[in-house]
This record gives C-alpha cells, structure tokens and sequence, in this order.
C-alpha cells in the first residue's frame, strides 16, 4: 500500500503523542509488508513477511496486527514484534507461532516505532486513525471475514475480492513489491499449505505458493500427460520405504508399485493398503498405506503406482497424496499367517494377514463406539484371559507371567471405519450387520480372520477384509438353579437405576423405561427369595420403592399380595448410589432391624470412599432358621483415595477396601441386626479380584468365598479390559457354610456388548432397536446366586424311661454333630448341611432319617413361590 491515512475504529486509550505522519506516496519505493499467512489447513503456520530495496534498515519499525472484529476492541493492539531484518536479496521475515495472528477479520500494519499491545489508535471509534498517534505509517493491509459492522485499516482483502467465496487465510504481492493501493496487488495464499516445508500439497490454479522469506510465486496449473504410463524403472520397494525400524528414513518423493490389498477409502481413513511382492527382508513389511481421499473409486485387486513423499502418520508409515496411476488389475498376495503371540508386529504393518488361530472374543467395550473388539487366547493359547489377581497373588512371578501372557496374546479387529458409533454396527467374525438373532458374547470365537495388520489409535489392529468362521460357543443362559437349594440370595448390580432423570443413570423417560424393564425382567428370572442392590439411586428409597412397584406390577401374585417388598432404610451415607435389599414377603420375613455398618461404626469403615454395608436379618417361613444377609459395594479401584497409594497389581485404594473387609468382619460378629441371626452370608460388589487383600482378610476372618468354591479359579462376574475376574462375591461364616448347597454367577451382563443395553444417547437409531425387554445386559456385572439348604429342624422325641440293661450302658446325653462334622466343608449340604442346632437325640435323628426315606418331609428342594 502507499502510505496514506487510514480508516478504522477503536477503543479504549489511545496512544497520546504527535499526530500520525504519513509518508508521500510511491510506489516500491519504501518498505511494504509482501506476503502474510494468518489461517491455514490443520495447526495454523503463520509469518509475516517484508521486503524493501536491498541494504534498508528497518531498525525502528515495527510491525502491529489491529482488531476489527465487531463486537470486540476494534483499533485496539492485538499483536506487536519488531520489523525482522533484511537478508541480501531485501527480504525479511517474521515467523510466529500458531494463533499469534486472528483468523477473522484483522488489519497489519508496517510502521516506524512503536506500540504495545492493548493500545487503541482509534480511542474515539470514529473510523480514523487518532491524531495524537505518535507512529509513521509506513504499509498496512487488512482481512475482512465479511461480517458486518468491522473494520479494517490498510489494502482491504474481502471474502470475494478476487472471486474465491471465502476470505483469504495469507497472501503475496504478485510481482513482489507492488504498491497500487488495490486488492490487484494481491494473490490469496494456498490454504493448504503448498510451499511450506514438509507438506506435499500443491495449490490451486491461480493461488500463490507460501514463500516465506524468498520470491513470491503464482501456480500455474500444468496440463496433465493425455497418456500417462505406468513405470517399469524408477521404482522404490516398499520394503525401502518402511525399512527396518519403526519410522521410514526417505524424506524425498519416492514411485512405488502395489496391488490394493484393503480398500479404505469410505469410513473415514481415507486411502488405500497396497503390498508389492517383497525384497525377502523379514525385517521390513512389504505393504504402505496410501492416503489419498481424492482418489477414483479402486477395488482389491487393482495395481496402482504411487508417487509421493512418505510419511509417519502417528506411528504409522504412509504415502499421502502425490500422483496415483491404474496399472490393471494383479492377483492378491497370500495372506502371511500370524499366531499369537506376535514377535514383530511392525515387519507385517499394512501387509494382508490372516490368523488361523481359534481366538476368543475377549473385550468388546469400544464395539458401540468404534466397531472394535479385542480377541485373544489364554497363556495355553486357548480359551479367555483371566485378571493376574483372579488366579495368582499379586506380586507374585505367577501374577506377572499371567499378565505378560495376557498382553502378548491378544489383538484388536477393527471394522475399517474411523467413524463413532458406526451404523450399521458390523459382526466382527461374519463381517455382516450385528442383530440379535447373529450377533457375539465375550467367549465365543473367531478363527481365520482375513485383512491389513494396521497401527492407528495406538493399537495393532486387523482392518478385515475376508470373514473368519465364526462359533458361538458361549450361548446365553437362563438364571442358575443352584441343585438341594431351599432358598436363594441373589446379589445384582442395577448399574446406576436412578430415577432422577439426567444424573449418572437415564437421560430420559424413555430410557429409564428401558432400562427399568430390563432390570425387572433379570430379577424375576432369578426369583429369588432376597436380592441385594447395588448402585440403585441414594434419593430416601424413591428409586427402591419405585423398583418395587415395577416387580409387583410385572409379576401379580394369585391372592393379590404384594410379591416383593424392600427393606426401607431411607437415604444411607452421601453418595449418589447405595446398596439396598428387597425380598419376597412369601418366602421370608424381616427379623429384628436392619443395621449399618459406616466409620461411625468404625472408623476403619471409610464411608468417604465405601459405601456404608447394610445389614438385615431373615426368617425362612418354611424352615424358621434366620439368616443375616449383609449387601456392600466397596470403593472402586478407579479413583485414589486420599493417603492410600493403592497397588499396582490390586488398583487404587486397597487399603480402603481392605481395612473396611476386617470391619464388616468384626461387625457381622456381633450379630448387628438383634435378630440371633444362625448364619451370616456377605454379598455385593467388594471391587477386589479373589486373590486380592480385602478378600483374603474375609478368608483369615472365617469366611468362604463360595464362587471360589463352587466354580473355581475360571469363575467371572466382569470384565475389565478385556480380562475375567469376579468382583461380586458371596461369603459365608462359618455357621452358614455348612447350610449352603451351591453358588454361580449368571452371565447375562458381563458376556453382552454394550450395544444391546438401554441407553440411547450416542446411538444410531438402528442400534437403538437393538435393545429388548430381556434380562441380557441389564447391566455390566452378572448377578451371583447363592442357594441355601435350610432344611426345618425336626423335633425333638423324649424317649420313655426304661432301666438300663446290666449288659448295656447307661444312655449318654445327645451330642451335636459339628458343623460339618466327618464331612468336608466344600462338599456343600449333607450329614453337616444345615445350620448348627442342638438338641434331637439318636431316636430324633432315626425319625428324620425315617422320614426322608418315606418322603414325609425335609427334602432339599430349590424353592421358588408359584
């Protein structure tokens, strides 16, 4: 621009001194501003450039961008930097750093001295530059967004002010130097960064390269080769290109040759896997990924050549953009075999794979969101994985060896789509749409899976291009029946049921309703005679009483009584969940109070982290023995807890949780309730695996993990990243122990992909009807049933007195047999499988045998009301 007085706006101080001087016009005889790049594709690259007749001092100047934007301090200082130098050739350049410069509307400035940013040069928002400005005004060019009710200062450059329909992001005075005080001076800048070192983009026709710091350039666009021909010399091998290490070294465009093995260009990667036949290097794969989001439709199969620079793309070598040619069509190279483990995931990037491996379908947490699940196999390659803590101590050589094991025995199949929440959500092992009729569980399997071994997200993954056999191995169960039960206890995580809308569990009506009807449908499937919550609202029993209502609504009884009933404990503790129990009035009574064990109780009982324990007793009404049922949710290794370090094997606050087992212990031995409870039975969610401190305390403290015991070391009620362990327990005293008949997870939640549960929120709406009023995935724990055998105490017979024979002796009184007595205590109920009694001499106890043998009664039967 020739230096002139400028217009503008502004507010706040102006800088009082000398007036504005403006010096005589000329044109490229003073110093200009000459190319500047405010906005670009990705992180901005922003510079301003000056150029001036070789030897010009510009010591003295500086160079100022100005607000414009309405609304804003418009005339105010934005950004201020000394002029830069001058190199030989007259240009100097100013390199700034991403959103130094505005990417609306803003006005540069080169003038002689100086001003600091906050100052106004238009105090009165007048639109003229204030008098009292003590600055020469040397050059000044101007963006204009096309907002109204902004202003500029200097040559302004509008949204079509050489035809394009956007404001320019930078520009170049074409030839350099140019002053005609017109737009004309001016050529938008390449948005894509064409010239900027690095970048492989070429700008459109017309546009100027960016140049910072040399002579300005306009692109002319070149007319293509009408016949282009494919290469047969000149080419680099795609095994040079990725070479040995985890980065390609060729910085400079490089031709290669490869038949497309994996067609990505939809979904959102945007580009291509191509494999050449290979240098027979192991150490270096013989496949590239090409991005390319402009290039015509290609299928597998196709041969192309690939003119481009490579690149690392978050760890992952490809070629982008650059010239693409079709050389006909060529035969697919051999998928490699890969089993697990994999030694060198890296020599097999991009390159077609397969696995002939039967891998269990280990985690599906992202399956919703991504279309990703992890598959894998067992140390003894097969099966799933267990956590370390689930079947080794933690700490210990066996923990580690599992979790070693764990890592390298297991890979990601992605679905080939960067999208969220991909509809339609795709079958990992059939590549078809999942639907309830074939989808997946956790545990079933997939062998032969066929596609491009890719790095993205910080995951190996295969990106499929040929289905697997699917085999689903791990079918759907109806709720456990535990075998000589009379009685069943049931702990069952809701999984936030809150009926406060909008907090941790439904959004909406319609969600509460959907996840209410699946929680409804899982309890009564396990029809148990007591259930204790977990993670159901903290709002005075409003959630509870609402639950409850839904299971008498959904399950009527034939005298018109209440079927299920809830021990009503109102708000317990400050957190927004808590755990609660409700039972089935036909079955079993409440027996003396409910008790609640937090650090009032004892301090040890962190209720800042834990949830307080509720306690209550129950009578059987058909065999009168009273049962203590304590539910707990222990704090969650998630978060830390203050002062506790946690573990790195057993997660944050182990401590807690640990120091709160030892207290519910001590607690559930003083028979809190008042009730004179026969037994006790701790259930709920404790948030420790079996090996872990807080239940080896319970152990050390009397008390039997029945899952350990009925189902093993395999047993599972969670899964966390992609490993089995349980988290949801039942434990007896040992006064119960020799009453229980048998424990069993039920694996309606932990198995289920996530896409099937209730929530709506992120969900297309094909997926949303994927949802059923079942039991499955009512939540991400499965429920534990223990089943007791309470069989009625017979009573006692008073034999008549008789004289004692002089050959016999004289009767003894009747002893009790021992809990267990003679039997072993995991063998579940028998000779020692009721709870501990007196009384009932040899006569009671040959009466009772009598009895069972003519079925008269006492027989162990798994009791459910009708």
């Amino acid at each position: 621009m020739r230096p002139r007085t400028l217009l503008g706006t502004g507010t706040v101080a102006a800088l009082a001194m000398t007036a504005l001087v403006v010096t005589p016009a000329a044109a490229a005889d003073h110093p200009v501003i000459n190319e500047f790049s405010a906005s670009t594709s990705g992180t901005d690259v922003e510079f301003i450039e000056v150029q001036a007749a070789p030897g010009t001092d510009l010591s003295g100047h500086s160079l100022l961008e100005i607000e414009g934007d309405a609304g804003s301090a418009i005339g105010v200082v934005d950004g201020a930097w000394a002029a830069p130098a001058l190199d030989e050739s007259g240009f100097g350049l100013l390199e700034l750093t991403a959103d130094d410069l505005e990417n609306g509307t803003l006005s540069l400035l080169l003038v002689q001295g100086t001003a600091a940013v906050g100052d106004d040069i238009d105090a009165d928002d007048d639109g003229t530059i204030d008098i009292d400005v003590d600055l020469t005004l040397v050059d000044a060019v101007a963006v204009h967004d096309g907002d109204t009710g902004e202003i500029t200062y200097g040559t302004e450059l509008g949204v079509a002010y050489d035809g394009a329909d956007f404001a320019p992001g930078g520009a170049s005075r074409v030839p350099d130097g140019t002053d005609t005080d017109t737009s004309a001076d001016w050529v938008r800048n390449s948005f894509s960064l064409a010239g900027i070192e690095g970048s492989t983009a070429t700008p459109a026709a017309g546009e100027a390269w960016n140049t910072p710091g040399a002579p300005n350039e306009v692109f002319e666009e070149q007319e293509p080769p009408t016949d282009p021909v494919c290469l047969t010399d000149g080419l680099t091998a795609i095994g040079a290109v990725q070479g040995e290490g985890e980065a390609t070294t060729i910085t400079t465009p490089v031709t290669v040759e490869g038949v497309v093995t994996g067609d990505f260009q939809a979904g959102g990667f945007d580009g291509f896997a191509i494999q050449d036949a290979g240098d027979d290097d192991p150490l270096t794969s013989d496949g590239l990924f090409v991005y390319a989001p402009d290039a015509p439709e290609l299928v597998e199969g196709d041969l192309v050549q690939v003119t481009g620079t490579p690149s690392e793309h978050y760890g992952m070598t490809q070629i982008a953009g650059g010239a693409l040619l079709d050389c006909g069509d060529a035969e697919l190279p051999a998928p490699v075999e890969l089993s697990l483990p994999i030694d060198d995931h890296e020599s097999f990037e991009n390159m077609l794979v397969t696995l002939p491996q039967t891998l269990s379908i280990l985690e599906y947490y992202d399956y919703g969101r991504y279309g990703q699940v992890v598959v894998g196999t067992g140390a003894d390659g097969t099966g799933r994985q267990q956590q370390p803590t689930a079947v080794a101590d933690p700490g210990s050589e066996e923990a580690a060896a599992v979790a070693a094991a764990n890592a390298a025995n297991r890979i990601t199949i992605d679905d080939a789509r960067s999208s969220q929440n991909p509809d339609p959500a795709i079958h990992p092992g059939t590549l078809e749409e999942f639907t309830l009729e074939s989808g997946f569980r956790g545990g079933d399997t997939i062998a032969g899976i066929t596609g491009v071994l890719d790095w993205r997200f910080d995951t190996w993954a295969i990106q499929p291009t040929e289905a697997g056999t699917f085999a689903p191995v791990n079918a759907r169960t109806t709720a456990p029946e535990i075998e000589g039960a009379t009685l069943e206890v049931a702990s069952f995580n809701v999984l936030n049921y809150f009926t406060t809308l909008g907090s941790r569990g439904a959004q909406t009506p319609e969600e509460l309703e959907r996840q209410e009807a699946k929680i409804v449908s899982a309890i009564t499937e396990l029809d148990s005679a007591i259930v204790g919550l977990l993670e159901i609202e903290n709002n005075d029993g409003a959630a509870l009483e609402t639950l409850v209502a839904a299971l008498n609504e959904a399950n009527p009884s034939v005298d018109g009584s209440a079927r299920w009933a809830g021990i009503d404990t109102g708000t317990i503790g400050t957190d927004e969940i808590t755990t609660a129990l409700i039972y089935q009035p036909a079955l079993v009574s409440p027996e003396g109070e409910h008790a609640v064990l937090d650090a009032s109780v004892d301090a040890r009982f962190d209720t800042t982290a834990n949830r307080p324990a509720l306690a209550q007793s129950f009578r059987d009404l058909d065999s009168d023995r009273v049962v203590t049922v304590a539910v707990n949710h222990l704090k969650s290794k998630g978060s830390a807890c203050e002062g506790d370090t946690g573990s790195p094997e057993q997660g944050n606050c182990n401590e807690v949780r640990t120091l709160a087992a030892a207290a519910l212990a001590d607690w559930l031995a003083t028979d809190p309730t008042g009730a004179g409870t026969e037994g006790s039975l701790i259930i709920g969610d404790l948030n420790s695996y079996d090996h872990e401190d807080p239940i080896t305390t319970l152990e050390a403290a009397g008390w039997t993990d029945l899952l350990g015991q009925f189902e093993g070391e395999e047993a599972y009620t969670y899964v966390f990243d992609g490993l089995l362990g349980y988290l949801d327990y039942g434990l007896a005293d040992a006064a119960l122990l020799p009453s229980v008949a048998g424990a069993a997870a039920w694996h309606a939640n932990a198995d289920e992909p996530s896409l099937i549960d209730y929530t709506m929120e992120f969900k297309q709406d094909a997926q949303d009807a994927l949802w059923a009023p079942d039991a499955y995935r009512a939540s991400d724990h499965d429920a534990v049933v223990i089943g007791l055998a309470l069989a009625a105490e017979p009573a006692p017979t008073e034999p008549a007195p008789t004289e004692p024979s002089p050959t016999e002796p004289a009767p003894t009184q009747p002893t009790d047999p021992g809990a267990g007595e003679g039997t072993d205590p995991g063998a579940g109920p028998g000779a020692g499988g009721e709870l501990p009694r007196t009384g009932g001499g040899p006569s009671a106890w040959l009466l009772l045998a009598a009895m069972l043998l003519l079925g008269a009664g006492g027989v162990l039967l798994r009791r459910r009301r009708a």
